[in-house]
C-alpha cells in the first residue's frame, strides 16, 4: 500500500469551509480512481510547534504505486489539485509532497 501524505501552507483568507470543499473534490476521486482506498484530512494537531507553518495536510491511501500514478495522472485530480494550489502560500512552495511504502 502507498501512503500518498501532502502537507499545505493556505494562504490566511481561505476559510475553513473553503479548506473542506477543495478536501472534498480530492476526496470525490475516491469514485473514479480504482485503488484510492481513504483519504484523512485536517489540521495539525501536533504539541511539537515544528509543522513550520504547514498546518494542514492529507493523507490517501492506494492499493499500490499504480493506482497513485493513476490518481496522479487523472485530469480530475489535476484540477482539483489546480483549484488546491491557487488556495496556498506560494502557490506550489506551499505544499510538501511525501510518499511511502506501508
Amino acid at each position: 500500500m502507498i501512503r500518498h501524505i501532502v502537507l499545505l501552507r493556505f494562504r490566511p483568507e481561505v476559510t475553513p469551509e473553503q479548506r473542506n470543499v477543495i478536501y472534498a473534490d480530492l476526496a470525490a476521486l475516491k469514485a473514479v480512481i480504482p485503488g484510492f482506498l481513504a483519504m484523512s484530512y485536517g489540521s495539525n494537531v501536533s504539541p511539537e510547534g515544528k509543522d513550520r507553518g504547514f498546518a494542514d495536510g492529507f493523507s490517501m491511501d492506494f492499493v499500490d504505486e499504480a493506482a497513485r500514478d493513476a490518481y496522479l495522472e487523472h485530469p480530475d485530480h489535476k484540477a482539483a489539485g489546480s483549484r488546491l494550489v491557487a488556495a496556498l502560500e506560494g502557490g506550489r512552495d506551499g505544499l510538501i509532497v511525501f510518499d511511502l511504502v506501508v
